[in-house]
């Protein structure tokens, strides 16, 4: 016997307007009584009317794109490339931004998976890497990808894209030491994401490898923007011993390290080699464009959701369900630019 409103509102100790106010989304349900109504509806897996009438009985295909990211080129590349294969396989995407941030975050995924009668659902960081959000799908029983920074699969209890930022990272600050440089700096992207500890660690295990001093002064902890690149190279290139290379945690804080660079009077790259990473358009449209690693995002979403796709018809039809998580891997590639050059001593 299926569940109803008033099932709901009895479980949840609430109204059923209030319940009604949930499932519409209405700002004026304090967070608390959030929380109580979306636990109430996934326990008892209620379906509203309206989504049960839409459905008519039939499959979901539709798939949902969640994310939190600062980043407008990362969230479009995503974007494009979940729509090439939800368009080749005849899925529809329902794309919901949100703020990882918010004491409510849980609760706002839930409700749309809810209300969208998904088939699945992609989440990318740092939703894809915060274990309350993991742990209310699964007990939602939601198919869902996560992409994520790394290269473990051991920890891992569901589908993910890895992405080996810690390699790549390693091959940049290895490409700078053989140009010479020693005095390696680090600008580090937000604390909240795996990609900048990836990232950083292995830059670190780059210079560790070359028996390198590693000089926390040379480690500037930021965010994922290009305030961050201009703060920062600020702050490097007026240590009394300023780095003679820099390497971003993305395209964007590489941006703004060279814009800052530049007004500083300091060459690039012929006083100051920086690097970036992601191969975004900002890496591209910068004087000199930027070394980077290439970290083809559309490619990569369009394989999470082709895995997902394929998970899903596999547990419609009982065909090809082993048991055994299925993982994909990237590995971002070096791409040398104008922005970095042997040291003039080196």
């Amino acid at each position: 016997m299926k569940s109803t409103i008033k099932d709901v509102a009895e479980l949840a100790g609430v109204s059923i307007k209030t319940v009604s106010r949930v499932i519409n989304q209405e700002g004026s349900v304090r967070a608390d009584t959030l929380k109580k109504v979306s636990e109430a509806i996934a326990s008892l897996n209620y379906q509203p009317n309206h989504a049960a009438r839409n459905l008519a009985g039939t499959r979901s295909y539709a798939l949902g794109y969640v994310y939190d990211n600062p980043n407008a080129y990362y969230v479009i590349d995503m974007q494009n490339g979940i729509l090439s294969e939800c368009r080749d396989k005849g899925y529809e995407l329902i794309i919901h931004p949100c703020n990882a941030a918010s004491e409510t975050i849980v609760d706002e995924i839930r409700m749309m998976v809810i209300r969208s009668q998904l088939a699945g659902l992609i989440i990318s960081p740092p939703l894809s890497e915060m274990p309350e959000v993991l742990e209310a799908l699964e007990q939602m029983d939601v198919n869902f990808v996560r992409v994520v920074s790394g290269s473990c699969e051991e920890q891992e209890t569901s589908p993910c894209v890895f992405i080996h930022d810690h390699e790549a990272a390693l091959d940049i600050t290895e490409h700078l030491i053989s140009l010479g440089h020693k005095k390696i700096a680090f600008i580090s992207g937000d604390k909240g994401h795996r990609s900048t500890d990836e990232r950083q660690n292995g830059y670190i295990a780059a210079l560790q490898k070359h028996q390198i001093e590693t000089h926390p002064e040379y480690i500037f902890a930021g965010q994922y923007s290009f305030k961050t690149g201009v703060e920062g190279a600020q702050y490097l290139l007026g240590l009394d011993d300023p780095p003679t290379a820099i390497f971003s945690c993305n395209d964007e804080i590489a941006a703004g390290a060279l814009f800052a660079s530049r007004l500083m009077g300091v060459s690039v790259p012929e006083q100051l080699s920086i690097a970036g990473f992601e191969d975004s358009p900002f890496s591209r449209q910068t004087w000199p464009k930027l070394t980077t690693a290439a970290q083809p995002i559309s490619v990569i979403a369009r394989k999470a959701s082709s895995s997902l796709i394929a998970h899903i018809i596999a547990q419609r039809t009982g065909k090809g369900i082993t048991g055994k998580i299925a993982h994909q891997h990237f590995q971002p590639q070096l791409v040398v630019r104008e922005s970095t050059q042997r040291l003039a001593d080196g």
